[in-house]
């Protein structure tokens, strides 16, 4: 299968590293011209930088934002008016009791992980409707259906994401625009290998044994029983953004290694 995205403008989220930064180099190497967006212009520079070094004549350009508010979003909107390929990947994550996470913290996931996906293609997908071709995409997870109990507020957003992805799939019917959410697994991102070095600091073993045991202890029902890759993911990503997945829409398609124990 050869995918050719050339002459398609994408834009992806939360791109500057992990996941988001993996999509982005398998669009461009897919001929697409791509948007990195970060929220530090340090950041967005270095992943230029290393995108040219990773797709030779890579077509990119970067945006720094904050995406979690309403006036950041609309920067990026004035910024980049068009695009063919939006890749809603910014979000966070981080642990927290669910009797301790504060009124804010919930406030605070839901700007970025659901608002900023929401306004986004809010204004990007009105261009593609008229252009009749276009592509969304929702980074949810498998913790949307597989709520974490010490993440309740992440897995709040990533269900969030998934009910969004489905509803604006059906709002655009009959069109040549595909709307999907992704569901990652845990994946070798920047701020796992964090969480997984942090753990193996503070249980004095390998960091290959703390993977290990975080797989055992927080995700026993992985069929491939590691951490995704970061291309593993994007891979996904880059077919659903081409033109050979033109009857793939209002989909949740699973990037999580059998975590998720259904087969629908």
């Amino acid at each position: 299968m050869q995918i050719d995205l050339s002459g398609k403008r994408a834009v992806i989220t939360g791109s500057t590293g992990g996941i988001g930064y993996a999509i982005a180099r398998g669009l461009a190497a897919a001929g697409a011209s791509v948007v990195v967006t970060g929220r530090s212009k340090e950041r967005i520079d270095q992943a230029l930088e290393t995108l040219g070094r990773d797709v030779e004549n890579a077509n990119a350009t970067g945006v720094a934002v904050d995406l979690s508010t309403a006036d950041g979003c609309q920067k990026l909107i004035e910024r980049v008016p068009e695009a063919d390929i939006l890749i809603n990947n910014v979000g966070i994550f981080e642990a927290g009791d669910f009797f301790d996470t504060d009124d804010d913290t919930w406030q605070r996931f839901f700007d970025t992980n659901v608002m900023s996906a929401v306004r986004l293609s809010r204004h990007y997908a009105r261009g593609m409707r008229e252009r009749n071709w276009g592509r969304i995409q929702f980074i949810s997870s498998e913790s949307a259906l597989n709520i974490p109990t010490e993440m309740v507020h992440y897995g709040m957003t990533k269900a969030a994401l998934q009910s969004v992805s489905r509803g604006l799939a059906k709002v655009l019917t009959g069109t040549r625009v595909t709307v999907n959410a992704i569901l990652p697994g845990p994946t070798r991102s920047e701020s796992v290998n964090a969480m997984i070095e942090e753990q193996a600091r503070e249980k004095d073993i390998s960091i290959e044994e703390a993977e290990a045991r975080f797989i055992d202890e927080n995700r026993p029902s992985s069929i491939i029983h590691r951490l995704a890759e970061t291309d593993e993911v994007a891979n996904l990503c880059v077919y659903v953004a081409s033109e050979q997945a033109s009857a793939t829409t209002g989909a949740a398609l699973r990037v999580e290694g059998g975590i998720v124990d259904t087969m629908a």
